[in-house]
């Protein structure tokens, strides 16, 4: 199986940027659909962003779309999430997950393994 560290987060201005890391070992991750979710206090956690095991199709939650980028370097095993224009509405704890097969890309039960989270601040 497959174990994921996230890195990258931290406090940021309104307006900014931060680009998360998952580093993964154990597997490569060609092998898994790969997603990045988020978690903000008393909400559940929410789909951001998605890269296909192939790497050729990638998905994103409404609210992302046009400011943050997935994507993967397989020789580095790491998948990237590149977040610009970032507001306070961004602020929660970010995972890193991966799944074995298909299923709904958006839902938190589509995949097998998870990392332990990076906190993203957005000050305005």
């Amino acid at each position: 199986q497959v174990q994921l560290v996230e890195s990258g987060g931290g406090l940021v201005q309104a307006g900014g940027s931060l680009r998360l890391s998952c580093a993964a070992s154990g597997r490569t991750v060609s092998r898994y659909g790969m997603g990045w979710f988020r978690q903000a206090p008393g909400k559940e956690r929410e789909f951001v962003a998605a890269i296909a095991r192939t790497g050729d199709s990638t998905y994103y939650a409404d609210s992302v779309k046009g400011r943050f980028t997935i994507s993967r370097d397989s020789t580095k095993n790491t998948v990237y999430l590149q977040m610009n224009s970032l507001k306070p509405g961004d602020t929660a704890v970010y995972y890193c997950a991966a799944r074995d097969y298909g299923g709904n890309w958006y839902v938190p039960s589509s995949y097998n393994y998870w990392g332990q989270g990076t906190q993203v601040t957005v000050s305005s």
